[in-house]
């Protein structure tokens, strides 16, 4: 009997039917072990010696593979076919040999498939070798980085910079990034231009625009005209002006495909057309590697989804243009199959591009739906598309003019005279301005030299220069793989995780980096700069790639790495949260004390003679205080300016019942309004949508009021209450709370309303931002038919079935989990719950 051993168990079942009964398959879930997470897990001094640890689920699946290879002759570790697959197979070879006898005379072998079809797996079987230990090494240099980094930066982190988590060796540069647009964004100067347009009459055709491109016999430039003063001037000689033809110039253009997709551009592209996040593409790729069933047999449908190749093999090649002429006819196949090769930099194309397993299967022959259609579909059409023939236009451009050569105008437009692959498919790529005028689709007549022509409809059009936009997802991922920063397998993860930290938002598909994102990207580049340089970081891949393809010892670049970087940690023992502050205070000027408009000192406070203002680190992360504390008490929110918040205490009035004060007051977390008392001082915060410049006493009355009792409700006579918490306005009874978008309805809301939010709210306890949701529905329970979910809790993802609640393993991504992979966990969790004891009653002796 032969034993097989792959990733994932939908995977384990599909290859077991395929080889026959002479197989077992069984998964391995990923990984079996990995690094904990404690300091000792890399040993530096001792060759970089690494601890590994395996958890409970995994020990439980190693026993599982145990078992059965005891009776197999043959071990086939079939792992995905990349670095973290080579990995997988190595860890779990490890973990065997180290069992006394039970390797003894069984033959290993190691194979890989690039998709999961019945050929592909067969044909990998007949075709085996050892493991690629060149491949494992780049691996451990690879996990031994990234962990030296982690767990030796992190502890300086929340020493010198409290409210940083975490920093990451590649995480910290994709912030680097977008924190670096935010300052661009921010310094961005916006200048005024004008621009000239007119529609173009004459006598062979409908009119067409045209643009202004000379005046006075000079060319015009972006700021050649740069006030409406200028345009109107230009107009007028544009308007008086007698035009006619100077030059038609047509010429044929060949628009040639776009190469398959690699990971990072299915990104890119899934994120642009379908607007999928980089883990929800993953997620559905990973869907369609493994398979559906079709005619009662389950086939992969997409090649393995990381890679960063672009190339297809032969075989596929083939098949490609069989369905190309026989979907599209002869035409639109080329002479000679098309070759393409990467440009991205440290590409391994180690393996094919992504692309559909059989060419044939259209997408509306397939019955899917939902995302696996919409993505399925982007990587058929690109894979055809690359293989089709290349797009015919012809693109003409006409000038006109007066015969002083005073004024000239340009049009440009473009004629599609064989779409070619444009008929199934057009990358959607952002276009400049020229770009768009060049891709113009503007039939423009038949004109000739000298005809004479007229402009009319002329208008002037002003323009402002924009900042460059912030990265999206797919933007993000195009720089990094520009700048050789990181890996396909890797983007999503990356990007993930600067949202899960809370270092970045994501808003509208735009990354902003949040407060503390800054403060941490700004600590990084001046304490350690080196590390979070673009081309170190390209280079340190350069050497990870080196390791793998056997050019460099792995040891050996650690110890280089580590020489380097501990010497970098032990410099900042020393350093003082003062240093740390002032080096902060000046990285981030621009964004904290922007220039003022009247030239005075940005830094100097408005509350004191001679205070200046200063980063100040708090329990709850940054802000801004007076450098003259505890005498000054002026404090602003890290990203607001001194007209944020009042810089002194303003009296609103007294208060109508017992004549106190209501004073506005600005605190480190914002403007609040406070009333004396016989006790401590009541205050209550203003609410985020209300500005703290049209405060009054009555406004100042409603709030410090709160909280507001609406009345008894007709179920139990319990008060119900309005008020206003850290998280936003919010309704009261007993234990039932109640989120209230608009502030005003604190003031205003009735019984009957607040009787109808309060049953809702305990019909449906889900919607409670503290409680789990779901996260996904993942299948039945095959014995009791029962809903299988996967949930995010307080403490983390767990796997919810009746009254079971099985936590997630904490490297277990809960896009990945399985049907099979909950149930193992539900299995698990049972079988460690404690049984109830059932308690005999004592019979009573009769006497």
């Amino acid at each position: 009997m032969n034993l097989v051993i792959v990733e994932s168990p939908a995977k384990a079942k599909t290859i077991e039917k395929y080889l026959g009964k002479n197989y077992e398959v069984l998964a391995s879930f990923g990984h079996i072990r990995d690094l904990p997470s404690k300091n000792g897990s890399v040993d530096p001094e001792n060759e970089f010696k690494m601890s590994w640890s395996i958890d409970t689920q995994s020990k439980k699946r190693v026993k599982d593979i145990e078992t059965s290879l005891k009776k197999a002759d043959k071990l086939i570790l079939a792992t995905d076919p990349d670095r973290e697959g080579e990995a997988i197979s190595w860890h779990l070879l490890d973990v065997l040999s180290g069992k006394k006898g039970l390797l003894e005379g069984k033959t290993i072998e190691r194979v890989v498939f690039n998709a999961i079809t019945k050929k592909s797996v067969t044909e990998a079987i007949a075709k085996p070798r050892q493991l690629d230990m060149e491949l494992v090494e780049a691996y451990l240099a690879r996990r031994a980085l990234d962990y030296l980094v982690g767990f030796t930066l992190s502890p300086v982190l929340w020493r010198k910079l409290p409210g940083a988590r975490s920093a990451g060796r590649v995480q910290s540069v994709a912030l680097r990034l977008i924190c670096e647009r935010e300052t661009e964004i921010e310094k961005f100067d916006s200048r005024e231009y004008w621009s000239i347009n007119a529609m173009i009459e004459n006598s062979q055709g409908p009119n067409f625009p045209a643009r202004l491109v000379y005046l006075d016999g000079e060319k015009l430039e972006k700021f050649s005209l740069i006030n409406a003063e200028q345009a109107s001037k230009a107009k007028d000689t544009l308007v008086s002006s007698k035009l006619n033809v100077i030059s038609v110039d047509s010429k044929p253009v060949a628009r040639n495909p776009q190469a398959p997709f690699m990971t990072s551009t299915l990104q890119q592209e899934a994120s642009r057309k379908l607007g999928f996040s980089a883990t929800q593409t993953m997620r559905t790729a990973q869907m369609l590697y493994e398979g559906v069933d079709i005619g009662g047999e389950t086939t992969g449908l997409i090649t393995y989804m990381r890679t960063d190749g672009i190339s297809m093999i032969g075989e596929a090649i083939s098949d490609c243009r069989a369905a190309i002429e026989a979907n599209f006819g002869e035409k639109y196949l080329p002479g000679q199959h098309r070759v393409y090769k990467t440009k991205a930099k440290n590409a391994q194309e180690a393996h094919e591009a992504i692309r559909p397993t059989s060419f044939s299967r259209t997408p509306q022959n397939l019955s899917l739906s939902g995302d696996m259609k919409k993505l399925y579909e982007l990587i058929w059409k690109r894979a055809m598309a690359s293989q089709m023939s290349a797009a015919k236009l012809e693109r003409t451009t006409i000038e006109m003019g007066d015969q002083k050569k005073s004024v000239r105008l340009r049009s440009t437009g473009q004629v599609i005279k064989f779409d070619g692959f444009l008929r199934l498919y057009e990358e959607a790529m952002p276009l400049t301005a020229e770009e768009a005028e060049n891709k113009s689709n503007t039939l423009l007549p038949q004109l000739t030299v000298n005809d004479l022509i007229k402009a009319s409809d002329v208008k002037t059009e002003q323009h402002f220069t924009q900042p460059p936009p912030r990265y999206s997802e797919a933007s993000l991922v195009k720089k990094m793989e520009e700048l050789g920063i990181g890996r396909p397998s890797t983007y999503a993860s990356i990007l993930k995780v600067l949202q899960d930290r809370g270092y970045v938002s994501l808003d509208k598909r735009r990354f902003t980096p949040v407060d503390k994102g800054r403060l941490l990207s700004a600590f990084l580049e001046n304490f350690f700069g080196k590390y979070v340089q673009y081309d170190y970081t390209a280079k340190l891949e350069e050497n990870l790639d080196k390791v793998s393809a056997g050019n460099l010892n792995w040891k050996t670049f650690l110890k280089e790495f580590w020489s380097e970087f501990s010497s970098s940690i032990d410099e900042t023992k020393d350093l003082r949260v003062t240093n740390v502050l002032d080096a902060l205070n000046d990285a981030l000027r621009s964004s904290v004390f922007p220039d003022k408009e009247d030239g005075t000192d940005p830094r100097k406070c408005s509350s004191c003679v001679d205070g200046k203002l200063s980063l100040k680190l708090g329990k709850f992360g940054a802000f801004v205080g007076c450098s003259n504390y505890p005498e000054c008490k002026f404090t602003r929110p890290f990203g607001g300016d001194d007209t944020d918040t009042p810089t002194e205490d303003k009296l609103l009035g007294q208060h109508p019942d017992n004549g106190s004060d209501i004073i506005l007051k600005s605190g480190r977390y914002g403007p609040y309004v406070e009333m004396e008392t016989d006790k401590k001082p009541k205050r209550t915060s203003l609410p985020k949508s209300w500005p703290y410049d049209l405060m009054d006493l009555e406004k100042g009355l409603r709030l410090i009021n709160l909280p507001r009792k609406i009345g008894e409700h007709p179920e139990d006579g319990n008060q119900i209450i309005t008020a206003l918490g850290r998280f936003g306005p919010y309704l009261k009874h007993n234990k039932t709370f109640v989120s209230l978008k608009d502030p005003e309805d604190m003031f205003n809301l009735g019984m009957n309303r607040a009787v109808e939010l309060i049953a809702d709210k305990i019909a449906n306890p889900g919607r409670r931002a503290n409680s789990a949701t779901v996260l996904k529905e993942i299948g039945k329970h095959p014995k009791s038919n029962e809903v299988i979910s996967i949930m995010s809790g307080r403490y983390g993802p767990y796997v919810k079935y009746k009254k079971v609640n099985a936590t997630l393993p904490k490297d277990k991504n809960p896009e990945d989990v399985t049907l099979d992979m909950a149930l193992e966990y539900i299995a698990a969790k049972i079988a460690k719950s404690p049984k109830k004891k059932i308690v005999k009653k004592k019979v009573a002796k009769e006497n």
